[in-house]
């Protein structure tokens, strides 16, 4: 979907989607002879070679500095008079713009890129006059291995008409990076005109990190068990923006609770540690949600039905829709959706609307109606008001909001195989069109995995991590899979293996072995920049996996940490909280039990001393390409706004980690906010500023308003001819067939609640006293037969309970 647009069926890209190949024009070839050339001489502390065009080179521009842009639009550039100093000056106009930009940049050689060190920073300025909101400083790096690409935008230029100094502070150096190229990018129609660009390497201000609890917990982080306990079975989790937790149940996966019509949501505090029980409409139970542009929470669809105890009817999906206020903490609903939508997705649009696809029908097929609630309008839009492939995409399909509008289906779902071909898609909503992704392992495996939008969201990599698959129900895999969607033609790459932990099988906790990881894997973006995976299983809501490890995005790689202490398997969830601890809540076995208490991880970063405080935040209230102020208690080396979590099944497609730039004053520090929405998309954040140990402050609340303060967003051209297999829009169908043993159950035993595996795992012998022994084990107990089929031939003696003393003994 483009930024700001719902358009039904015109493609944006040309034909069948595909974004046009484009070019970028040269910006000097840089050999193997070139890289082992020795630093440029630096005047004073400035690394810039030619900072003031003074210099002519070859051609048009001046020494060291080069064109650069890509897209659809019409540009010059000028070497001019009018001068901040000296006496020429470097101007890029756009005149006609469709797409893209026109950049000019130091030239990528090594004799005019800066040498840079990595893990240090640098502080870069220029001089500007502009006549376009449609600005920016655009930053490229030199990759030892990979060669030059993309790094990141870092500040938005005003409109300016007399001469003004922009400054900024670069992220820390990836390790790998050599050089740098910077200079300024224009995406709107007008000119930038620049002079006297500075690079000076920002001094060393890394404190020594103070150990305040044991070393064990300062390498690996601490768990504590709260001595309250969750009273709902929540298996949906909001962090609201005024910092508490909504809990929603529903029914909890209790077909006694519903036939009761009691359906429960809590909000916990984390401050004082209370929780207020919440009259709920309806049953929520799997419903779809996420934090609108105001802060308030849409849930949308739920359980209509649970299946019938002969089994021949499965879940069934209903048509309602609430929106939770985090304020009143109530309920109200909206207009209903077009299809009912059990296991929808839902995932927020740089505009402030909300795309939702997948899930079961009222009828317990597969919805294959696309959902739009439009933010202008608040409610569901009609059906012919959103464009539809009439494609099936699953139960809590990922669909991850890119920088360009676009979604990327990461392969991430709930329940059995996934979709057909690769198992990971980009979906153009202009176009109405779906391109297949290659590279994700073991496709059909990767039920209840988890994935996620590395930090930060500017780089556009996405890691999957582990799962399963309910049908087969073989050991969960430790699979993990990247994937840069900042290359042309994007594909999954193979990361490292999930660490293994214990499984618990029934006798206690084991070391793992050979190749078991987990399915249900809870992922977590943490302010320091890495990600913490937690909890998990074997197999079908069964065989605990104990193991917590932390991803470091810049470097690909896994520190095991302490382990959650509870079973977080089925209906868990792990969340961030202001504070910067994370909190895991929830598990659900086969049996129909629940795991009502929480647990709250403290990081290592929290134990390294005293943490740095915002002092004061000068305003709240964020538009797109701002710049704000903030003042803080002492240096901090990043700044950054994490969206809270909408998490549920593994799932928070809408988890981001959003980083802000600095230009530094002493302790006043200026974050300079995205252009772009689609990196950003509206709503409420937590702003949190990191020192050098990556230790972060506690949260502000900030609240990023929508697309209509922007002129334009920078978008760049990624994933810009993809070449997998294109589908468009297929014949209007009215559903998808889905079997009613859809969630892996076989319902001719117990109640709805309770789940015996309609495949065991494949240590379980296919006899019944291997079965009973393993339900047993699991603390199933003893289990009505639902009407008189056995398929599974437990109940050997036909009495009408399962699993007794005559079942075992009989053949």
């Amino acid at each position: 979907m483009r930024y700001g647009q719902l358009r039904r069926r015109q493609p944006r890209f040309g034909r069948l989607g595909h974004r046009p190949r484009t070019a970028l024009l040269a910006v000097g070839a840089l050999t193997a002879g070139l890289l082992l050339a020795s630093p440029h001489p630096a005047a004073a502390a400035n690394l810039i070679t030619n900072p003031g065009f003074e210099t002519a080179g070859t051609g048009d521009m001046p020494y060291c500095w080069s064109k650069s842009g890509w897209g659809d639009n019409d540009f010059s550039y000028e070497t001019v008079a009018d001068a901040h100093t000296g006496s020429k000056a470097m101007k890029v106009t756009l005149t006609r713009r469709t797409e893209g930009d026109r950049k000019a940049l130091i030239t990528e050689s090594a004799q005019c890129a800066p040498t840079v060190s990595a893990g240090k920073q640098y502080d870069l300025s220029l001089w500007y006059k502009t006549t376009t909101p449609d600005a920016n400083i655009t930053l490229f790096r030199h990759d030892t291995t990979a060669g030059w690409q993309y790094w990141t935008d870092l500040k938005t230029l005003g409109m300016a008409a007399d001469w003004t100094r922009a400054t900024v502070r670069t992220p820390e150096v990836p390790a790998g990076t050599d050089r740098i190229s910077w200079g300024v990018s224009v995406y709107g129609t007008g000119s930038a005109t620049t002079d006297d660009y500075t690079m000076e390497q920002v001094p060393d201000v890394t404190p020594p990190p103070d150990c305040t609890g044991t070393a064990e917990e300062c390498a690996n982080g601490r768990w504590d068990v709260l001595p309250v306990r969750n009273p709902v079975r929540s298996m949906h989790s909001v962090v609201l923006h005024n910092g508490k937790v909504l809990l929603i149940a529903g029914s909890g996966n209790s077909e006694e609770m519903f036939e009761a019509g009691t359906f429960t949501s809590a909000v916990y505090d984390p401050a004082n540690g209370s929780y207020r029980i919440v009259p709920t409409p309806d049953d929520m139970f799997c419903a779809g949600h996420v934090q609108l542009q105001d802060g308030r929470v849409l849930v949308m669809s739920g359980n209509k039905g649970y299946p019938s105890a002969d089994g021949t009817i499965g879940y069934q999906g209903y048509k309602g829709s609430y929106v939770f206020d985090p304020t009143t903490e109530t309920y109200t609903r909206t207009n209903d959706m077009n299809d009912g939508h059990w296991y929808p997705s839902a995932t927020i649009l740089g505009n402030g609307d909300v795309i939702s696809f997948g899930g079961l029908k009222e009828d317990s097929t597969g919805s294959v109606t696309a959902e739009v609630f439009s933010q202008a309008e608040q409610k569901w839009l009609e059906l012919w008001k959103v464009n539809q492939t009439w494609s099936y995409w699953g139960l809590y399909p990922s669909m991850i909001l890119m920088q360009d509008g676009r979604l990327f289906y990461s392969g991430s779902h709930v329940f059995g195989n996934n979709i057909p071909g690769t198992g990971s898609a980009i979906y153009d909503y202009g176009a109405n069109t779906v391109t297949q992704v290659p590279g994700l392992q073991n496709k059909d495996q990767r039920d209840q995995s988890a994935s996620v939008l590395l930090p930060p969201a500017q780089d556009q990599r996405v890691l999957t991590l582990g799962g399963g698959n309910i049908d087969s129900n073989p050991d969960a895999n430790r699979l993990t899979d990247i994937i840069d969607l900042k290359q042309p033609d994007p594909a999954y790459t193979a990361g490292p293996p999930l660490p293994q932990g214990t499984v618990d099988l029934g006798a206690g906790p084991v070391p793992q072995t050979g190749a078991q990881g987990k399915m249900y894997v809870s992922a977590v973006l943490l302010p320091d920049g890495k990600v913490l995976e937690t909890g998990g299983a074997l197999h079908n809501r069964a065989d605990p996996v104990y193991e917590t490890s932390i991803f470091d995005p810049a470097t690909d790689t896994f520190d095991p940490v302490a382990a959650d202490p509870e079973a977080r398997g089925y209906h868990s969830s792990a969340f961030l909280l202001p504070d910067g601890r994370v909190m895991t809540t929830g598990d659900n076995p086969g049996n129909g039990s629940w795991n009502h208490d929480v647990s709250v991880y403290t990081p290592p970063y929290l134990l390294k001393g005293d943490r740095p405080a915002i002092t004061s935040v000068i305003d709240t209230e964020w538009t797109y390409g701002d710049t704000q102020r903030i003042t803080v208690d002492r240096p901090i080396a990043r700044a950054e706004l994490i969206r809270p979590a909408a998490v549920t099944h593994s799932s928070d497609p809408n988890q981001r980690f959003v980083d802000l730039p600095l230009s530094v004053d002493g302790n006043n520090v200026d974050l300079n906010v995205t252009s772009n929405p689609n990196l950003a998309p509206p709503g409420w954040y937590m702003l949190f500023a990191v020192d050098a140990n990556g230790v972060p402050s506690v949260a502000e609340w900030i609240h990023l308003q929508g697309p209509q303060a922007l002129a334009s967003a920078h978008v760049h051209s990624f994933a810009d001819s993809p070449e997998g297999k294109v589908t468009e829009a297929g014949k209007k169908r009215a559903s998808h067939p889905v079997p009613p043993t859809v969630s892996g159950c076989d319902r001719h035993y117990g109640s709805a609640n309770v789940c015996v595996p309609t495949t065991f795992p494949p240590t379980v012998q296919a006899t019944t006293k291997s079965r009973c022994t393993w339900l047993k084990t699991n603390g199933y107990g003893r289990l009505t037969l639902n009407g008189t089929d056995d398929p599974l031939h437990l109940d050997r003696d036909g009495d009408g309970k399962a699993c007794g003393k005559k079942d075992l003994t009989r053949r």
